[in-house]
């Protein structure tokens, strides 16, 4: 077999006294010059990371357009309940998960029957997917909510708005989990864990991290935080948009 002859390194560019071939080293820096090749082949372009970061640049501008046409008392109306909504969240997230307080919240009682619906929807894939289904199925509900708003409704707002739900539903998560190590919270039948079924009991068990679940809930309800933060900072960046629309139109009252 032929290999080609190298008199320059196509690495470091020192000159060669004599021609090599493709399988030898370079003297001066070491590198084979195959492989220099070959690793050079396997790395993305300058054309293909602009491309990438076009691509990353238009999804995300497109999630802050406004999409929908809205007029002024409609405008007002989202306003409000951005307020209020972010005002309801500082007393979510504020409220200690370590002994459940937003158990006694009204978004709890949405939650709730969201959560035993999961149960049952995830039941027939077997007792483990059955358990977690309920909490799967209240995060998952209104991250749902928030792509059909994006791509069926045209509407990034009520995206934005349904993932500040999903964010509830974490922070509404991380009692459950942080209770599992030392069940404390009275469950739906009028129990605690060590007196009857607690899901995360049964998950970290049988994951092997019930030892972690006060972390796992820690963590949990951080997350849920950061999520909220996300979803309101949309919204609001949305709105702001939005307001160029309303100003330039202000006769439209839809």
């Amino acid at each position: 077999m032929n290999y080609p002859m190298y008199t320059e390194c196509p690495k470091c560019g020192h000159v060669l006294s004599n021609p090599l071939p493709d399988r030898a080293s370079c003297p001066a820096c070491g590198i084979y010059f195959f492989k220099y090749y070959q690793y050079q082949s396997n790395q993305p372009s300058h054309r293909q990371i602009e491309a990438s970061s076009f691509k990353l640049r238009e999804f995300i501008e497109r999630l802050l357009e406004p999409l929908d046409e809205i007029g002024v008392p409609t405008f007002y109306g989202r306003c409000l309940v951005l307020g209020l909504l972010a005002l309801w969240g500082c007393f979510l997230f504020t409220d200690d998960f370590r002994i459940g307080e937003i158990g006694t919240s009204f978004m709890h009682n949405i939650l709730l029957p969201i959560h035993e619906a999961g149960h049952v929807l995830f039941m027939p894939f077997g007792n483990f997917m059955g358990i977690l289904g309920g909490s799967l199925f209240q995060l998952l509900l209104p991250f749902g909510i928030s792509i059909a708003f994006i791509w069926i409704n045209k509407d990034n707002f009520g995206a934005a708005i349904a993932m500040w739900w999903g964010s509830v539903s974490l922070l509404d998560l991380a009692p459950y989990i942080y209770d599992a190590r030392h069940p404390r919270l009275i469950l739906l039948g009028g129990h605690t864990g060590e007196d009857g079924p607690h899901d995360w009991v049964y998950l970290l068990t049988a994951l092997g991290h019930l030892q972690n679940s006060q972390r796992l809930g820690a963590i949990a309800h951080a997350l849920g935080g950061i999520l909220m933060f996300v979803a309101l900072s949309w919204a609001m960046a949305v709105l702001w948009r939005q307001r160029l629309v309303v100003q330039k139109y202000p006769g439209h009252n839809r």
